[in-house]
């Protein structure tokens, strides 16, 4: 059977015997246990045993290559080794690799699979007081950004795009968001005009390499650990090509229309100007990378409604995404 049309308990029972199998390939104290504790694009695991404690990741199959998440290791590290960001490392397998790679019978695929320091922290919730938070996370994005335009980066570089093509575009990342759940037809006469407004915009907002680059691609709430006035940034898996002000909007990701959301705005801004100059131009086009990560995450919801995530927002989602879109456009339509 295709792993597509597998449902989704069956593809993790597989899953969770192989993350079980696949500990010795690590230098994991004897004993050690995987238990699942997300899925989403991939399978996150929580390894123990004692008072040892990392996380497994099971790559999703034909989203990276092996390449990729070589790459994508080597950035989060190169940030790391900067001290710039703090983000848990690697850990290098017996045989010194970072990437491993596993099988299991039930599964046509092999699995790439990558295991990393456990890092300590909070996950924060959106109905929590935010403020100071997306101030501290503005100043760290400033950083990679900064980073990422002077880093020697591998050749060719074997990652994502997110561009309004990878969004829009006939191979986008995670689908068309017209095939999401509650599309209706009065919907979707409001997205094709939100759309074609984002295309027209970005398209002369340019990618000079002061505003598109290297970029996180993922720093929603679900990938940031506070512990006191430190924030930890995980999972750089969706690290590609894409604008700067793109990790603003993941940032709000599944939020967007949360009332708090004018006030993160600022502080994160705030954050940024403190470390990387952002122009009054740049700010205002804010308003367009939020409605195109909107879209993408709709997308996204359509492509990924076997698991529980998206299938918790997707009654709602659709008509959010709708009237988000009619205020941007009432702001930006010509």
């Amino acid at each position: 059977m295709a792993e597509q049309s597998m449902p989704l308990q069956a593809v993790l029972q597989h899953l969770d015997r192989l993350a079980q199998d696949a500990l010795p390939l690590w230098p994991v104290p004897r004993g050690a246990t995987a238990r699942l504790i997300n899925v989403s694009e991939n399978a996150t695991y929580l390894v123990e045993a004692g008072a040892y404690r990392s996380i497994l990741r099971i790559h999703r199959p034909a989203y990276h290559t092996r390449r990729g998440i070589g790459q994508e290791l080597a950035w989060a590290q190169a940030l790391a080794s900067s001290g710039l960001v703090n983000t848990p490392p690697p850990i290098a397998g017996r045989n010194g690799d970072l990437v491993q790679e596993g099988h299991v019978p039930g599964l046509p695929e092999p699995r790439f699979m990558v295991m990393f320091r456990f890092a300590e922290g909070r996950q924060p919730d959106e109905n929590d007081d935010l403020v100071a938070p997306f101030q501290r996370l503005g100043a760290i994005a400033a950083r990679t950004h900064l980073h990422s335009m002077a880093w020697q980066r591998p050749e060719p570089l074997e990652r994502l795009r997110w561009d309004h093509d990878a969004v829009f575009g006939p191979q986008a990342n995670w689908g068309d968001w017209r095939a999401a759940p509650n599309v209706t037809p009065p919907i979707r006469a409001v997205l094709e005009r939100v759309e074609a407004t984002i295309r027209r915009r970005l398209d002369a907002f340019g990618q000079d390499p002061g505003r598109y680059g290297l970029i996180h691609a993922d720093m929603r709430l679900a990938n940031l650990l506070i512990q006191g006035e430190e924030t930890t940034l995980i999972d750089f898996d969706d690290c590609g090509q894409g604008w700067f002000l793109y990790d603003f909007a993941t940032g709000i990701s599944f939020m967007e229309d949360h009332p708090q959301v004018p006030a993160l705005r600022a502080a994160w801004v705030r954050g940024y100007r403190s470390v990387r100059a952002l122009s009054e131009a740049e700010e205002r086009e804010i308003d367009t990378f939020i409605m195109l990560r909107r879209l993408a995450l709709l997308a996204w919801i359509g492509s990924h409604i076997e698991a529980p995530e998206p299938q918790a927002m997707a009654p709602d989602f659709a008509r959010v995404s709708a009237e988000l879109g009619q205020a941007y456009l009432a702001e930006f339509a010509v």
